[in-house]
């Protein structure tokens, strides 16, 4: 996944723009109206994903695996930015708890061990009545089925990228014993779930 990231952002830069995605903002008015002032993005990119959270007086620490991610990102948004040069797998990075967690378009791209592995690590950062966000794939797209089945689920459409496709029942059987609070569905490139976990 290094590998493929790090051409990714290479090659393509600030491929899907800098304006922050629909499940960002939503997760920022969620954030702000819980009072969250410090939190975490695992799998940071080059920073579109933390902007919106800055500007709401939200301090951001992020991971990144990708070099060239982290270096659009201090271009594009300074060195006000903390990230981690590393792969989530890795978690924790530091031992802050942080008021909010937003983890955006990366459990899909897990497999079970390491999407259950990325949940509790990112739970046990969570300070408490702390909150995390996750947005997943949806069985609702288009890819869902298609390439090669590599587990329940679980599809290689394109080489190298195994994307796990989340219905209400695999949120449930994930997330049920993090505090989870709420499931919405948005719509993105692709129809997502915004999975709303709170730790009491």
């Amino acid at each position: 996944m290094t590998e493929f990231w790090e051409e990714n952002f290479a090659e393509k830069q600030e491929m899907w723009g800098l304006n922050p995605s629909k499940s960002a903002e939503l997760t920022k008015d969620f954030f702000v109206e819980n009072a969250v002032k410090s939190m975490l993005i695992p799998g940071i990119g080059y920073g579109r994903k933390a902007q919106v959270f800055k500007e709401n007086g939200i301090e951001v620490t992020g991971i990144e695996i990708s070099k060239s991610a982290i270096e659009l990102a201090k271009k594009n948004y300074g060195s006000s930015l903390n990230i981690f040069h590393g792969s989530v797998s890795e978690m924790p990075f530091d031992n802050e708890e942080y008021d909010g967690i937003f983890c955006y378009a990366l459990i899909h791209l897990l497999g079970e061990e390491e999407r259950k592995k990325l949940i509790y690590d990112c739970y046990n950062q969570l300070a408490s009545n702390g909150y995390m966000v996750f947005t997943a794939i949806s069985k609702g797209a288009p890819n869902f089925g298609k390439g090669k089945l590599v587990a329940k689920d679980r599809y290689e459409f394109h080489e190298g990228v195994k994307i796990f496709y989340y219905d209400l029942e695999s949120i449930r059987a994930e997330f049920g014993n993090v505090g989870l609070l709420e499931v919405q569905k948005v719509n993105e490139n692709q129809p997502m779930f915004l999975i709303k976990c709170r730790k009491a």
